[in-house]
């Protein structure tokens, strides 16, 4: 499930990389498309924002999943232990 999040936050900082860049080309490259820079500075920051948060939320569910496996591990250990005499 963790997967998920990280490729969900790396496709967003690509983007970002992408509307950042975009605000540095002169109107006359893009026709048809916004040409304001600011326009692109704040969908860049936007989705940067969106990646932190994806990378966040993926490295928190990262961190319960081990949390819940070991602890699933030390159960199934116990309940070994107590069926040996």
């Amino acid at each position: 499930m963790s997967r998920n999040f990280y490729a969900l936050a790396a496709t967003l900082a690509a983007f970002s990389l992408i509307a950042c860049g975009m605000a540095f080309v002169p109107s006359s490259f893009q026709p048809g498309l916004p040409a304001n820079g600011t326009l692109w500075k704040t969908l860049s920051l936007i989705l940067l924002v969106g990646a932190l948060a994806s990378a966040l939320v993926g490295m928190l569910t990262h961190l319960f999943e081990q949390v819940d496996r070991r602890s699933e591990q030390r159960r199934l250990a116990d309940r070994a232990r107590r069926r040996k005499p």
